[in-house]
């Protein structure tokens, strides 16, 4: 029957970094459009830009992640990642009960000593085979090469050859060199090949039907006693003549493709499925050699059933590595009757048992699959602007689709699980690290435009806080007490008037620049400047919440102003050696409520700070600018004075009543530190 049967059988950036434009002095207009506007995965708000814009870069690294890693997978770089997992995934499914309709009879080390000889003799061989005979088994299968006799008892192995539930074996090989007949007087229907298909890893996966020998179909071993035994059940294989695939009833073994599952270069020009062990371990059960011999087997465990012989014993060297290699973390193999006993139970399994054979998907969905995990990798990476955080979501998320390819896998369906893996991760990856370069890049920018007029500490302190200052695309107004310093130079439109545009400019700068200094160096931020002076702010971004921190400004405040009085004596005297004019200079200095944020439209922001605060400081610079008792005039009020701690020398100049203010001003004038 399984001559006629072979008879039948036919053989897939746009750049963001923008330059902005320095907005007045402290640079927070740039710093709202660079968090906000054209950086807007810096920024918790970015969720609010138009979706378009934040999705063309998701979908665009998603695909390039998509592409490379299909065509890793393609080129097959990836198809051992994906054998390992399939093992893996063998390994932790439960097995399954041993087969009953089989019984595996085992050569042994112990019987190869006991016979003293091997090959063993054919007289032994046609022993074993008679002694199961009596006990009527449907088939048995000779996993032996008997091709060349071995007296005495070659007459007798012949006869029990004839039987014609007999199977032997023969070998195809891979040319004629290696090739190994059948034994002699064996019919063609009762002879199958026992090679077994090994995976670029050495390991076996695949189950053999029938293969070309070079002169004519061939059935498997393994093939051949599944035919046997249904056979007496009358059920007998057909082909559909679409596909030309093997079915039984309403079961159809469907041709393994270079590119099922994991697969991407494993060649199957034969007739192959993909093996589905039935267990790690006992897949029927098994009696040794000389256990038949004895006569210490019961005649329940042959009647009806497919007896197969092979040999075990490590020596003989007929062992596989499997995907339970790594059990128990031995490197484990197993006999290769026993191999072939685990194809016969899937076959007869899924004819007489409904089990589930191996399905796929077709390619299109694995591309749709791998690209879906690809897209989710990247929403995660560009939605998630903290490496940690990216890095557990990435690890919940990989277990999630692990569990759902593992869940598909024990319903008998292997999907690709290392390329999706890898296009979450890698999608994730790619997003966050341009996310931290962007940042980077963009945190040096705005560190260095703010640096230029304030502190690291506070243009640090900007960067850090920028998503709860910046919301709906400007800074929000803010309450705070803060220390404010205005200061001007006396006589300066004067000696301007006298001068070039171009020697005012350059002298004005240098002056600036190191009164710009000074504030920095004190941890203040610098607002603006007012021709040939500047308002400066101590307390600002950040709002204070204790005395201590009011009172830590002030003093900063005092203490820059002294600062620039003595960097304006050190001016005065490199002036006077070129001979230029020397300078002197009224500060004003006053502790109190100001409003901070935004001032302006889209276009054009400014760091505003309003409030009496600021009027009162401007009136202590300007009152009776005539009197001039020092190089560097520093008035504060009494606001200020109390956050002193006594930590200056001062004189107390009287409560004044200060242009356009209503109540008088205790003013008092510092003379230096309280330790000078």
């Amino acid at each position: 029957m399984g001559a006629t049967f072979c008879q039948k059988v036919v053989q897939e950036s746009e750049s963001r970094l923008h330059s902005g434009r320095l907005a007045n002095n402290l640079g927070l207009k740039w710093l709202n459009r660079l968090v906000v506007g054209k950086f807007p995965l810096a920024s918790k708000n970015r969720m609010r830009l138009p979706i378009p814009a934040g999705w063309g870069m998701i979908v665009l690294t998603s695909m390039t992640v998509t592409a490379l890693v299909l065509g890793a997978r393609q080129l097959g770089w990836l198809q051992l990642s994906e054998l390992a997992a399939y093992d893996l995934m063998v390994r932790l499914r439960p097995n399954q009960e041993p087969d009953p309709r089989l019984l595996i009879v085992t050569i042994t080390e112990a019987d190869i000593k006991r016979m003293q000889q091997w090959p063993m003799t054919d007289q032994v061989i046609a022993q074993l085979l008679a002694n199961l005979q009596r006990h009527q088994p449907r088939a048995i299968g000779l996993d032996l090469f008997r091709n060349i006799s071995h007296p005495p008892g070659t007459k007798e192995l012949a006869a029990e050859f004839k039987k014609d539930n007999v199977i032997a074996i023969s070998y195809i090989g891979n040319s004629e060199d290696e090739t190994i007949a059948p034994p002699p007087g064996i019919p063609e229907e009762r002879i199958g090949f026992s090679d077994i298909l090994t995976d670029p890893d050495g390991a076996v996966r695949r189950n053999l039907f029938f293969a070309y020998d070079g002169k004519k179909d061939a059935l498997s071993f393994s093939f051949q006693l599944a035919l046997t035994y249904l056979d007496a059940d009358k059920i007998h294989p057909e082909i559909n003549q679409n596909t030309k695939e093997v079915y039984f009833r309403q079961v159809t073994f469907k041709k393994l493709q270079s590119d099922n599952g994991g697969y991407q270069t494993i060649k199957t020009g034969n007739y192959q499925i993909l093996l589905n062990y039935r267990s790690s371990d006992k897949i029927a059960r098994e009696v040794t050699l000389s256990q038949v011999l004895d006569g210490e087997i019961k005649p329940e465990w042959v009647k009806d059933k497919i007896v197969m012989i092979g040999a075990k014993a490590p020596s003989l060297k007929d062992l596989f590595y499997t995907p339970y290699r790594a059990i128990e973390g031995k490197n484990r193999k197993m006999s290769g009757i026993v191999i072939h006993a685990q194809m016969v139970s899937q076959i007869l399994s899924a004819v007489l048992d409904n089990r589930p054979l191996f399905w796929f998907w077709p390619k299109s969905a694995e591309i749709l699959w791998i690209a879906g995990w690809s897209l989710l990798g990247g929403i995660l990476g560009w939605r998630i602007n903290n490496p940690l955080v990216l890095m557990i979501g990435e690890i919940v998320i990989v277990g999630i689709l692990l569990g759902t390819t593992f869940f598909l896998f024990i319903n008998s369906g292997w999907i690709p699980v290392i390329a999706p893996s890898l296009g979450l991760i890698i999608s994730g990856s790619l997003a966050i690290s341009y996310q931290v370069q962007q940042a980077r890049g963009q945190q040096q920018i705005v560190m260095k435009l703010l640096g230029q007029q304030t502190s690291p500490e506070i243009a640090a302190a900007l960067w850090n806080n920028r998503d709860r200052l910046l919301n709906s695309g400007i800074l929000p107004g803010q309450r705070l007490t803060a220390t404010i310093i205005l200061t001007d130079l006396k006589g300066f439109s004067t000696i301007s008037e006298k001068s070039s545009p171009e020697w005012a400019m350059k002298w004005l700068n240098q002056y600036l620049g190191i009164m710009t200094e000074e504030v920095c160096n004190h941890h203040g931020i610098v607002n603006k400047f007012t021709g040939d002076g500047l308002l400066a702010i101590f307390g600002v971004p950040i709002p204070r919440t204790t005395e201590a921190e009011v009172a830590a400004d002030a003093q900063q405040a005092v203490n820059c102003a002294l600062a620039m009085g003595k960097q304006l004596k050190e001016l005065n005297r490199q002036w006077q050696q070129q001979g230029l004019p020397m300078m002197e200079m009224r500060v004003g200095i006053f502790t109190g409520p100001v409003m901070v944020g935004s001032l302006g439209g889209k276009d054009r922001l400014e760091y505003g700070v309003i409030g009496d605060s600021v009027n009162t400081a401007s009136r202590l610079e300007s009152y009776d600018k005539e009197r001039q008792v020092d190089t560097c005039r520093i008035l504060i009020g009494k606001e200020t004075l109390v956050y002193l701690e006594g930590k200056f020398l001062v004189e107390f100049w009287g409560s004044l009543g200060l242009k356009g203010k209503e109540r008088p001003v205790d003013v008092y004038r510092v003379l230096g530190h309280a330790r000078d």
